[in-house]
């Protein structure tokens, strides 16, 4: 009797199979890996705003505080971003009538805010708190990264939950002295208090910092 496949059918059958394998493990792969690659999450993107406000000119350049513009970083949940009078604490003395500042202007002549474009997201899911975070020593560079380097700004860190989580489960690194929280060009050495010194200062550890309830609730 005549065989039905050819012995050829074989290696295409195994073919088919090993290739059906491949696609559904690298659509598993693209749907797990997708969604945390810098892209999808913005990472080093330029966001384009009203007025292309440089924090590397601001904060390099001038030395302004991180608290001049983002008052409620110690006090609130949320950093806060400068009402259009503080901008014009210094623009209506200096760059008056510059064109790129026509939307600064505007917004104190009309009494309305800047639109300004969010940079660093984080889903409505997700609690989080800037006034813990600054008063148990976290820099804001553990953060938002080097923005006094910016020229424009871009979100730093990917702030994906195993950013969180790893923070969360040892947060010692990250924890600087208070007057150092805000210092820009700040660096450890060897007279600064040691993470685990920093941490037993700070009270960081008495709980579970990766229970769900943290960041969910």
């Amino acid at each position: 009797m005549a065989a039905i496949f050819s012995p050829a059918a074989n290696l295409a059958a195994k073919l088919g199979l090993i290739g059906a394998a491949g696609l559904v493990l690298g659509g598993m792969s693209w749907w797990w890996l997708w969604p945390r690659t810098d892209y999808v999450r913005h990472n080093s993107w330029f966001v384009e705003q009203p007025v292309p406000f440089s924090h590397q000119h601001h904060v390099a350049g001038l030395g302004i505080d991180c608290r001049f513009c983002h008052t409620t970083v110690e006090t609130a949940g949320d950093a806060g971003m400068p009402p259009t009078y503080t901008c014009m604490t210094c623009h209506s003395q200096v760059w008056t009538n510059a064109a790129m500042l026509a939307p600064v202007r505007e917004s104190l002549a009309n009494n309305t805010p800047i639109p300004w474009r969010r940079v660093t997201d984080l889903p409505d899911y997700v609690y989080f708190n800037h006034k813990i975070h600054i008063a148990k020593g976290v820099g804001c560079e553990s953060c938002h990264g080097t923005m006094q380097d910016m020229p424009l700004s871009q979100k730093a860190r990917s702030l994906t939950m195993g950013f969180c989580l790893n923070c969360h489960r040892d947060p010692a690194p990250n924890l600087r002295p208070p007057e150092a929280i805000y210092d820009t060009d700040w660096q450890r050495t060897p007279d600064t208090p040691s993470p685990a010194a920093l941490a037993q200062q700070y009270h960081v550890g008495g709980r579970t910092l990766t229970d769900c309830s943290i960041c969910h609730r």
